[in-house]
Formats: C-alpha cells, structure tokens, sequence
C-alpha cells in the first residue's frame, strides 16, 4: 500500500547556524519577543535561550535548544544550535529535526570558517536556506560584500540551484529590525517571519503510517532522567502507546518501550500532551537507555531512520583524583566514586564526549572534540563543588591500513595586524604548521590560513594572543587525519618550581621574581613541586618563595614593606590548561587552579627525567 504524505502546513521546523557570536542568539531573543511569548511587562534577561552559567559569562552557545513561537497561526520550531568547532556535534544531530536554517552572517566579518562548517552540514542534508545578514547597524557594516562573500561559499561548496537562489534578509537583531533591502531599516522582524514562512518548507509524512521518531538530542532531567527530543517523522505518537527502539548503526538492536510523557515546546515552556502528529518537535520521557539517534516506531514496522555517525573525539586528558597536599581543603566531592559517577553522568548528554576507565580505579581517560569541550565540562564540574586534576591534552592517534600512525589536523584560519604576520607563521612552522594561504585584507590585517596538526594547536592560544598583543583572531575547523608529523616541543619555558611547602611571603616572592614570571602573590598556601610561575628559559628551577628574610639586629621585619613586587600573572583556566607541559597536571578545586609537577619529590623526579632521556 502506498503511503500518503500529507503536508503540515501549519507547523515549520528551523535551526539557526552561525559562526561564533554572529547575533544567533540574539536574534532568537528577538523572535521570542515579538511573537507575544512575553507579556509586555514581563522582565526577560538577555540571550534568555543560553541558559546555562558558563553560556551566558563567555557569550557562546554550547547546548542547542528547542522553543517554538507562533507567527500568523503557524507554530515555528526553532533550535538555536552552537556556533563553536567544539560542539560541531551539537550542530550535525539537530538538523535532521529541521526542513531548513536561518544562516545567520555578521555584516562586517562576513563569511567565516565557522560559517562554512555549519553550512556544509546543511546543504549536505538538503535543506532551504534563508541568510540572515545580521548587525547591519554596525558603522563598519559592508552587507552588499557579504552577500556576495555567502553566493562565493554557496558555490564552493557545490549548493544546488534552489539553494543558491535563497533570500537574504538584512538585520539588526540587537535592535529587533529586519528589512529585505540592505539600503532600507526595518521597523520590526515581520520581514524574516513571513520569508520563514514563505522559503521553508512545511514538514511532510504520512499520518496513517506506523510512528515513526528520530532521537537527535538528548536532554536530561533528575526527576525523570533521559529525555529524547525528536520530530515524529510517521503516524500519531501517544502517551502510553507500546513502541519499539531501533538504531542504523546498531542492527541488532530492537528494545520494547513505553512513552511515560509527551511534550511539545511553546516558548521558552515544555507543554504536557497526550498526544503529537506528523511534522511535531517533541521531547518523550519515560525511556531509560534512549540513545542519541535511536528511531521510535511502531512494533509491526519497525524501520529505523537513516542517522549521520557522531563525529568522533580528536583529544584527551586524564581526569584523576586530586592527591596533591592540600588535596580535599575545598571540595565536596572527591572521591573517585564522586569522579566517576559525575564523568559518565556526562554522557546522558553529550554525544561527543567518551569516558574510559584506566588501569587504575583513580584515573579515567576523557575524549572531547577540542580543548574548549573538555574545558567547559572542567569548569562545570569545578563549580557544582569537584575536586579533580587533569593532564595535558594530547591528541588521539589511529593508524591506517597499513600500520603508519595517522594525527588529526585542523585548518587554521587567522586574522592578525600585518606587523605581526611574519611571527605568527614562524610560530605555526615551530609547530608543524604549512602556510596554504596569505591575503591583505587591506585594512591593515592579513589573512593567514594553516593546516596544522591539532597537538600543534595545543596551548597555542595564549602564545598567540600575547604575540599579537590581544589583535590576533583564530578559528580552526578540524580536517581529517594525515600521516604524523614528528616530534615537537610543547613549550619552550621551563616552571619556577616550589622548593618548600608552606605559606609565600614577599621576601621569598621578590628573590624568585628575578628568575621569572610569577603566578601567585604573598600569603598563599604551596607546596614542595607546584608550579608558582614561568622560567624564561626552557628549563625548570626550584625557588624558595616561603623564605624568610634572617633578622639582625640592624635590620628589622618592618624593612620587607619597601620590596616591591610585581603583579603575579592570574591564569584562566583555559591558560593554565594552555601551560601545563606532559610532566605536569592541573590541580582543580572550586576555588582555585594550581599547576603541579605529577612527581612532587625533587629527587624521584630528576631521577625519572633522566630515565626518561635514555629511553
């Protein structure tokens, strides 16, 4: 029997795809807005969709997320999805939920690396596009340019006709106008709703088919645990209806279940239902063990619905229990037991994320997309009270058919003051980089673009910032994996290194500031083999910074207030995680980082480096 595709013309499904901090976010605010989810009087913080601590303070979307307004009797869907090359996952799962994007440009950057990632994905699964060119009220805006810059990379990237001939809408979503002419303002978003409504395509399936829902994200709550968000692709699905599980990538795999609760969103709200037809976004509760591309369906049909593979993990670090001397002085949760149960909770919903265990009960391997992924579950963990310390990143090897040792790469797209061209190319060639590209942009700045090795990527950032003097801009998107380069060094500073435990005192500090560059200030807690600052040179050296100054009986104590010392250098954690060499870890409390060697004794750690040098 022939099924019968009926079109829901009352619903549309969008994501909205960027590159980072192009006004993603922003505009969706601006939808929500206008479309009477808030009453006029009600208070709504800014960027209200990144609700998550740690979105809101660094202005980037991690999570995608779901809402949903009303615009002319037609419900719109949207998912705002992440514009980072770490959550790339996040981006490539939500899209089988969509019939189209808004690919949203920043009218001055134009078309960035980000820009491309994320479009690729949509083409590649055929959906409509409408470019929103977005900060048009930007006094540097060029929107013409950058239309012309989006048909270039339309065409790059093979774009069929229809999807070349998308519209481009002109906003400024900061102020909540859109306009489909570059030369005239808008007055409100009416223009980007009704070309939603116009270029999108409204879902299509068959209503009398058996049920029929890809799983594309996951989300998580503690009350009820695993939550699968999909769209119902076939038939109606009911609360309390029985269905099976399957997956294309697991062919065995055929799991009874029950649907506990239905949900579909309207605002910023989950909305209890009994029951969602064709074309519906809808989270289901009920399922315990629903994984991210499971398919939903009926027992008498089961099919599972093609699901693109996760993009596996490029880098790893070792996430161990904290055994250093003033281990368990901050906090609540330090036990491997508190460890491991808090690393695999993590994957109930990230995707890209593998945890492992070692051959010890005190240690797990952690395998992110990039050090801005695994840095933002540290920064999550540290903050609900954990007490932990990690390695360095490193990157994952594979091998080929023929046993050769495969890296991962990525393309490194920079942007710098052209005073300071030449430096960051001699620094990238340190680094096993190639030059493939250089351009004036003939504003002063020039365009470089790298393929590297991702291990040579690995605390690069803070080096390049300082190079350029904080003017420098950088953007990777990984390619692939190629043969191994060889062999590179990782830092070309050596540690000033912590003779004795006890408290630093400005006597100490001012004799040890002479040596290098300091990372903590008088009347702080050290201890024999932490870290306290940056030798210039590449080795490490040992300095007492808890000495005290011998009294006489011409010298008094008072006489230490006139050493002056400079200010230590604070490091983020993304710098510290950037500094830490392979001999060392990164000690992490809810109120501190502190850099450590991993052998704290001086002597068993001189004689492991020598060992070390032999081998």
């Amino acid at each position: 029997m022939k099924k019968m595709k009926i079109t829901r013309e009352d619903i549309r499904n969008i994501a909205i795809i960027a590159h980072v901090d192009h006004g993603k976010t922003t505009l969706v605010d601006e939808l929500l807005k206008q479309s009477g989810v808030f009453r006029d009087n009600q208070e709504v913080a800014e960027r209200v969709m990144d609700s998550n601590d740690i979105e809101r303070e660094r202005g980037i979307t991690i999570l995608s997320k779901n809402t949903a307004v009303t615009y002319d009797n037609t419900k719109i869907n949207i998912i705002d999805t992440p514009g980072h090359a770490d959550f790339g996952g996040e981006v490539e799962r939500v899209l089988k939920m969509v019939n189209g994007v808004i690919l949203v440009v920043d009218a001055f950057e134009g078309a960035m690396p980000q820009t491309k990632f994320v479009l690729k994905k949509a083409l590649d699964l055929d959906l409509s596009v409408i470019v929103c060119v977005n900060k048009c009220d930007r006094p540097e805006a060029r929107p013409n340019e950058v239309v012309d810059e989006v048909l270039e990379l339309l065409l790059e990237l093979d774009a069929n006709d229809k999807q070349l001939d998308c519209p481009f809408v002109f906003a400024s979503a900061k102020t909540g106008v859109a306009s489909l002419s570059p030369d005239e303002p808008g007055t409100d978003m009416k223009p980007l709703f009704e070309t939603i409504l116009e270029y999108i395509p409204a879902p299509e399936g068959d209503p009398d088919a058996g049920v029929q829902m890809l799983v594309s994200t996951i989300d998580y709550n503690e009350y009820v645990g695993r939550i699968g968000v999909g769209k119902v692709d076939n038939g109606t699905l009911r609360v309390n209806e029985d269905l099976v599980i399957v997956n294309e990538h697991e062919p065995d795999k055929l799991v009874k279940v029950r649907i506990g609760k239905l949900y579909e969103y309207e605002g910023l709200n989950k909305i209890e239902v009994k029951e969602a037809n064709v074309g519906s976004i809808v989270a289901v509760s009920g399922i315990s063990d629903v994984q991210i591309g499971d398919t939903l369906c009926s027992p008498e049909n089961p099919e599972p619905i093609p699901f693109q593979k996760i993009s596996e993990p490029t880098i790893a670090m070792t996430f161990m229990v904290n055994d250093s001397p003033l281990a368990g002085k901050d906090g609540k949760f330090v036990t491997s037991r508190h460890l491991r149960d808090r690393l695999f909770r993590e994957l109930h919903t990230d995707v890209s994320l593998r945890v492992e265990e070692t051959d010890t009960t005190e240690a797990f391997k952690v395998s992110g997309r990039g050090e801005l992924h695994l840095s933002v579950l540290i920064e999550n963990m540290r903050r609900e009270g954990y007490e932990f310390a990690v390695s360095k990143a490193e990157v994952i090897y594979k091998e080929d058919e023929r046993g050769k040792k495969l890296e991962p790469f990525e393309i490194a797209y920079i942007d710098v003051p052209d005073e300071f061209s030449g430096t960051v190319i001699n620094m990238l060639n340190v680094r096993k980089g190639e030059l493939q590209g250089m351009a004036p942009t003939g504003n002063g700045t020039t365009k470089l673009e790298f393929s590297v090795p991702s291990r040579g990527l690995i605390g690069f950032r803070g080096d390049f910032m300082t190079a350029t003097r904080g003017n420098g801009i950088i953007n990777t998107i990984f390619d692939g994996y190629q043969p191994y380069k060889g062999d590179m060094n990782y830092r070309t500073k050596g540690s000033l290194i912590a003779y004795e435990s006890g408290t630093s005192i400005t006597y100490g500090l001012f004799n040890a500031q002479e040596r290098g560059t300091l990372f903590i200030g008088p009347g702080e807690e050290v201890y024999a083999g932490m870290v306290i600052g940056e030798n210039p040179r590449a080795e490490d050296i040992e300095v007492n910074v808890c000495k005290k100054k011998q009294l006489t009986n011409t010298r008094a104590s008072g006489s230490d207030d006139a050493l002056k010392l400079s200010p230590p250098r604070i490091l983020s954690l993304e710098q510290a995680l950037d500094f830490i060499d392979t001999d060392e870890l990164l000690e992490i409390t809810p109120k501190s980082f502190r850099i450590r060697k991993k052998i704290l004794d001086p002597t068993l750690r001189f004689r492991a480096k020598k060992n070390a040098g032999k081998n």
